[in-house]
């Protein structure tokens, strides 16, 4: 089973606290993938294939939304969970998102220990 996790978020601020509210996942073997861009995000999905993948909508170079089109829909990369997170909580969003193939959809704030519920549970983790 492939125990990575993508963080993808332009706001160091972000990343920082996702990685706060995943880091103890790393002592179970999980390792921590970051990208502050869509684009090196895109590469790290196909080159890594994390099992889940944490997209900020509003990126530079390309969107949350258009990459997670491009892993759903155009790379046909499986057994990668996606959720998107954004500060954008309207209803016509989430079904952009849905449409992409977002597995889940998040508002910022989040709260950490959802996350971290989601997280374990996707991963099988007790």
């Amino acid at each position: 089973m492939n125990q990575k996790i993508l963080i993808a978020d332009d706001e160091v601020h972000i990343r920082m606290l996702l990685e706060q509210t995943l880091e103890d996942l790393e002592e179970e073997g999980i390792e921590l993938l970051f990208a502050d861009n869509g684009i090196t995000a895109l590469e790290l999905l196909k080159t890594e294939h994390p099992r889940i993948a944490f997209l900020d909508i509003m990126m530079p170079r390309m969107n949350g939304m258009e990459v997670c089109a491009a892993v759903k829909n155009e790379l046909a990369l499986e057994n990668i969970y996606i959720i998107l997170l954004t500060a954008k909580g309207q209803e016509a969003n989430r079904q952009k998102g849905s449409e992409a193939g977002a597995d889940q959809y998040m508002t910022k704030p989040f709260d950490p220990d959802q996350l971290l519920r989601k997280v374990k549970e996707v991963l099988m983790i007790t």
